[in-house]
């Protein structure tokens, strides 16, 4: 890859992780990428996207809706041609995946 190339990933992958920031779980006040929800973000140089994500429980009232709505805002960078989210429990989400940020906003510190 050339050096050009991890540059452009590199960006892009701070501008996923703004929009990321900007998606909050309704049950909580804090975004979800704060909470620790987002695994992993991976960009090829074909700029799609994929993001590892959890939720807070498997029976999270969004379940269905929170990874179209991740998907579609990340899509909407128009550098991006493709964004797949894909749902993980393993290992599964708890309270030390939160960032000190979150963890003070929720009274946790």
């Amino acid at each position: 890859m050339s050096e050009e190339a991890t540059i452009d990933t590199q960006e892009l992958g701070e501008k996923i992780v703004k929009i990321l920031k900007t998606i909050y779980d309704p049950e909580i006040p804090v975004d979800i990428y704060e909470l620790g929800l987002i695994y992993d973000v991976l960009v090829n140089e074909d700029n799609e996207v994929k993001i590892l994500m959890t939720l807070t429980s498997p029976n999270c009232p969004v379940a269905e809706t929170l990874p179209v709505e991740v998907e579609e805002k990340v899509k909407s960078l128009n550098t991006i041609k493709d964004a797949e989210v894909e749902i993980t429990f393993d290992p599964p989400w708890t309270q030390d995946l939160m960032s000190e940020e979150a963890k003070l906003e929720l009274g946790l510190l």
